[in-house]
């Protein structure tokens, strides 16, 4: 049985109440049986618990965020159960997407309440696609007629999905669909993410990677939209055509664990596969350590920019340059830096600057 669980999220007027219908549609002729967890908030408000009639807003979003995770995990729950090869439980927006209403106090409050850490809250689902509002970029197709609890103007709505998008920024897997194309190819795209995510379209990586100078830190630090997690990662003995890794990935003791194993096909394309894993098994996997090999250490900063998702890895190694990845869905997309950070070169496919090139070196890689 495979169970993936996913979020789709989005800004007002981006298109998510016709992508959860599309989804169950298309993925259903996938072969899958698609779950979807009702948004939390309309059920709340709708039976008069809402931010205006509880005693605070941190009070209703202790109300909503708990509600949240007990809905999760009576789906996750009812999955398991079910006689099915493939099951996706879709959420119709997820845990941090409450961030977005509170100030970082607040949310590390209500955080601290439910029991849990940020890290396990967004890492929780397997993958997040945003929506974005018509607000940005398809300003003439934004309205709040077909939503009666949509008030926003179109400056209120673009800075509210700003707010979505930050708060979502740092997940491993985060892809954010923008108005680049009319509203039907706009839906597409979301579904051949999400294919592509479940390896029905096209398991393969379109990734970029591109030296560049080193960043200016506390610049990324000051956004809202990038988000810093330090990564531990570890080689494991493999076959000559195969590469699998376990990382920890987080920031101090709030951290997940992934498990991935890449193998070159016959027509020289990677195959990728991944897992999370428990604490316990990280460890024993340890073990299991190639020793040709040490391991590495870096911290990564996550940036979302111009709809596109950034990871930038700063390793210890080195202090004048650090490496900017992004995987693509289309090998025409055009990549869009943000003028802060400055480019060398493109390194796509330079043998040197891959993570196990830099593992198999005593010292990291060198200039």
């Amino acid at each position: 049985m495979s169970i993936s669980k996913i979020v789709v999220t989005g800004g007002p007027c981006g298109g998510k109440t016709t992508a959860l219908s599309r989804i169950q549609r298309d993925l259903s002729h996938l072969g899958y049986t698609v779950l979807v967890v009702p948004e939390t908030a309309t059920a709340l408000i709708s039976g008069g618990v809402a931010p205006w009639t509880c005693g605070s807003n941190e009070e209703y979003q202790k109300c909503q965020m708990r509600m949240q995770l007990e809905k999760e995990r009576i789906f996750e729950q009812a999955a398991a159960t079910m006689d099915k090869d493939k099951i996706l439980i879709v959420c119709d927006r997820g845990e941090l997407d409450n961030k977005a209403y509170m100030t970082d106090e607040e949310f590390g409050r209500v955080i601290d309440y439910l029991g849990c850490t940020e890290t396990e809250l967004r890492d929780g689902y397997d993958a997040v696609f945003h929506l974005v509002t018509a607000a940005k970029g398809a300003e003439a197709a934004y309205t709040t007629e077909n939503n009666e609890a949509r008030t926003e103007t179109v400056e209120e709505a673009a800075a509210m999905d700003d707010r979505f998008i930050a708060a979502w920024t740092g997940h491993p897997y985060f892809r954010v669909i923008d108005n680049s194309t009319d509203f039907d190819e706009k839906m597409q795209r979301l579904l051949r993410e999400i294919s592509s995510f479940l390896g029905e379209l096209n398991p393969y990586e379109i990734e970029r990677k591109y030296l560049i100078e080193y960043p200016d830190l506390e610049w990324l630090d000051s956004l809202p939209n990038c988000q810093k997690v330090d990564i531990e990662q570890i080689y494991l003995r493999s076959e000559p055509d195969e590469e699998i890794r376990i990382r920890r990935r987080g920031l101090g003791r709030d951290a997940m664990y992934y498990l991935t194993d890449r193998r070159i096909t016959n027509n020289k394309k990677q195959l990728r596969t991944q897992r999370r894993l428990t604490e316990g098994e990280y460890r024993m996997l340890v073990m299991q350590a190639d020793p040709a090999r040490r391991e590495i250490r870096k911290t990564r900063y996550c940036l979302t920019y111009a709809c596109q998702y950034f990871e930038i890895d700063v390793f210890p190694c080195w202090d004048d340059q650090a490496i900017a990845e992004i995987e693509l869905s289309s090998e025409d997309t055009e990549v869009v830096f943000p003028p802060e950070l400055k480019v060398i070169r493109e390194v796509t496919g330079d043998p040197k600057y891959r993570n196990s090139s830099i593992a198999s070196h005593p010292k990291g890689y060198t200039h």
